[in-house]
């Protein structure tokens, strides 16, 4: 049977709104920090089958969350690409050669390193509880395409954002080759057992309109296509964070099923502006939670009463903050799981 966030999903309103967090397997978890130093490094852990799995259901043996999102990174892709990757303590991923230097052409390709991520959602899939839904991802492709060009992680991508403007032909061979790469792995992670999955577009945000429509909207449309034709009742959430008004575009124009929603968008205009019925997926701001202060229980509540007319899937506006203390998510997960909508 279909879980509670799956159906929610697919566009149905239940009595209890179905919540997880994104990066809820993390830094913010002591026994995720104790495998790791066990276990080494985030990239050998994302490699590792069985290190990944434990990872991935650590929250849900706590929290009894209602979905599963895969442990792993957006950076696979490249990576698979033929890019060098490593994380650097302090430092973040960094991805050689960088593209702004670099030719694709020149990038040997081993799509080999999908095969641990397949069967980690396949071990997953077979280990949950009943009714858990097993989420999977990927990057889109601006955003991945920022640190393939940069060669790291940027403040305002500014590599990418100038080869858009300076060499738009590179970049459009560049999102190309994520799109058709990122289709075949998110369908690849389908076929392993992920029941839905999330695209980021962590850094949309930094986009003009026109540039939002054709660096966003045009390569995530493509992928949703795609994965719809191969994969029909998978559905898809889509996560432009930072995309501001520019948001109800992305909903109609993606073909997304849900969209996600970061904290700085207020959640009444959302529900007014999305196309109806259309599911939502946010935004608590992951800081409140750091803070966990007497504001917390008032902006959940906020947040559920916005949303209540439509299929809503309670998480945050970004990823977790690694030092988030456990007592406040229990705090959220209690306020969610008590409205009463």
């Amino acid at each position: 049977m279909p879980g509670l966030l799956l159906d929610t999903l697919n566009g149905k309103r239940a009595d209890r709104v179905p919540l997880w967090l994104m990066r809820q397997a993390g830094r913010y978890l002591p026994e995720y920090r104790a495998l790791r130093e066990q276990k080494g490094g985030f990239l050998a852990m994302a490699y590792d089958s069985e290190a990944a799995c434990e990872i991935t259901l650590q929250p849900i043996d706590r929290f009894g969350f209602d979905g599963a999102i895969l442990f792993s990174d957006i950076l696979i892709v490249p990576h698979a690409l033929g890019q060098h990757l490593e994380f650097l303590a302090g430092e973040g991923p960094k991805l050689s050669p960088a593209l702004a230097d670099a030719s694709l052409e020149t990038l040997a390709a081993d799509r080999t390193r999908y095969e641990p991520i397949y069967e980690t959602v396949r071990l997953c899939r077979q280990r949950l509880p009943k009714g858990v839904t097993m989420l999977g991802f990927a990057g889109s492709p601006w955003t991945v395409a920022t640190y393939m060009v940069a060669g790291e992680g940027s403040r305002d991508q500014h590599a990418a954002r100038a080869m858009a403007y300076g060499d738009p032909g590179k970049l459009d061979a560049i999102l190309d080759a994520i799109v058709g790469e990122t289709i075949d792995y998110l369908s690849g992670q389908i076929a392993a057992g992920a029941e839905a999955v999330q695209l980021f577009d962590s850094w949309s945000g930094s986009l003009a309109p026109d540039e939002f429509e054709r660096l966003v909207i045009g390569p995530n449309a493509r992928i949703v296509a795609a994965l719809r034709e191969r994969h029909p009742d998978t559905p898809v959430i889509g996560f432009p964070k930072g995309a501001g008004e520019k948001l109800p575009a992305y909903a109609r124009e993606t073909g997304v099923q849900a969209v996600g929603v970061d904290e700085t968008i207020d959640p009444e205009w959302v529900a007014r502006e999305l196309p109806a019925g259309m599911p939502v997926q946010g935004n608590f701001d992951p800081l409140l939670l750091l803070a966990g202060s007497d504001r917390l229980e008032a902006r959940a509540q906020l947040i559920l009463e916005a949303f209540a007319d439509r299929p809503h899937v309670f998480n945050l506006g970004h990823g977790i903050d690694r030092r988030t203390p456990i007592a406040h998510v229990e705090r959220l997960l209690a306020t969610v799981r008590a409205f009463e909508g």
